[in-house]
């Protein structure tokens, strides 16, 4: 298994964003000291009581600059509020200050709110995030100059004025459980994941069938299915409990894309849910502040390093992912705790996991 250091860089009780943005420096030089393989960031724009991440670029070199061995990238860039040539640039600059770290995400979006105020396509989003899936291998395949002809873009001769460090290009990711889109990312050699709204029930055959596909494809190796969840570790499990539940029940009440601003209640978020058709991901969103209905259901990482251990091992198992996305800094949780979690898991939980493999 990989581990990654997953943050939507939230909003803290009392803490500018200066000093944010300095905690998010030492907790991800603790996980490049102590040996996770990622860390990534949301883009999130307009939410000031949520996310103050709205630049995947300056994630990435503030990152770079207090790391040295973990990839690091967004996840990802919302690709409707950019010209893909923009996110082709940007990301052969940071591949190259990264040394050869950077991991390329790219999401389609999920906020109107985001979509408004660019003036961008939020109805043709997915569509626009597989062009520039597409637009971007060619890009960072192609000899300069080179052109492209797509549905929303068009270029002739461009000249990269850099090239990314990585040959042919740096690992690119889109988080989906959609079908279409997996097959796509399956063809193009892409990564992917899901949220744990996705029951991991429904989730394994989608994932089952992109691992088919890819091998169909003829890709080399195994691509990597990511899983986002929260984290805290402690030396008892009823210690991690304790600490954690009052920053899961803030997280998802009073910042995770919730409350005003254009944001939503867990239950207007399982009203959605159900109106897809998705009845298992609106009850884990109308379930989403009650931590005992998250720890029965494994759906929360909460624990001793050995509880942890066997939580994710069987959520893995079950879910068929291969890469865990771990939110450790949650609600308004101490620096002290914070970093105690990150050591804990990266010294008791990681090395226990290391060699397992779900898929």
């Amino acid at each position: 298994m990989k581990f990654g250091h997953f943050s939507h860089v939230w909003n803290k009780p009392g803490m500018a964003a200066a000093d944010r943005y300095d905690q998010l420096w030492r907790e991800l030089a603790l996980c490049d000291e102590l040996g996770f393989d990622y860390a990534f960031a949301v883009e999130h724009h307009f939410r000031p009581y949520e996310s103050w991440m709205p630049s995947p670029a300056a994630y990435c070199a503030g990152a770079a600059a207090h790391t040295r061995r973990l990839r690091l990238g967004p996840m990802g860039y919302i690709v409707p509020l950019y010209d893909p040539l923009r996110i082709a640039e940007e990301a052969a600059v940071l591949d190259n200050m990264l040394h050869g770290r950077l991991e390329l995400g790219l999401v389609s979006g999920i906020a109107p709110i985001y979509f408004s105020h660019y003036q961008a396509d939020f109805a043709g989003r997915r569509e626009r995030t597989h062009e520039a899936l597409q637009f971007l291998k060619a890009a960072f395949t192609h000899d300069d100059p080179f052109s492209y002809q797509g549905p929303f873009h068009q270029y002739q001769d461009v000249t990269l004025s850099v090239r990314p460090l990585q040959r042919p290009h740096p690992p690119m990711w889109i988080q989906s459980r959609d079908r279409d889109t997996l097959a796509l990312l399956a063809r193009e050699g892409a990564h992917t994941g899901y949220l744990f709204f996705l029951p991991r029930e429904e989730a394994a055959p989608r994932y089952r069938e992109y691992l088919s596909l890819w091998q169909q494809a003829g890709q080399a190796g195994k691509p990597n299915i990511g899983y986002w969840a929260l984290v805290y570790v402690d030396e008892t499990d009823e210690l991690a409990v304790e600490r954690a539940t009052p920053h899961v029940v803030h997280a998802f009440s009073k910042v995770f894309g919730f409350g005003d601003a254009g944001g939503l209640t867990y239950f207007q978020l399982a009203e959605n849910y159900e109106k897809r058709g998705e009845l298992g991901a609106a009850e884990i969103a109308r379930n989403v502040t009650n931590v005992q209905y998250l720890l029965a259901r494994n759906l929360i990482f909460i624990g001793s390093p050995e509880t942890v251990v066997r939580q994710v091992r069987a959520a893995a198992a079950e879910g068929l992912f291969n890469t865990l996305l771990g939110e450790f800094n949650i609600g308004y949780l101490e620096e002290a705790d914070l970093m105690r979690s990150i050591r804990l898991f990266a010294t008791r939980v990681l090395p226990a996991l290391r060699e397992f493999e779900p898929y």
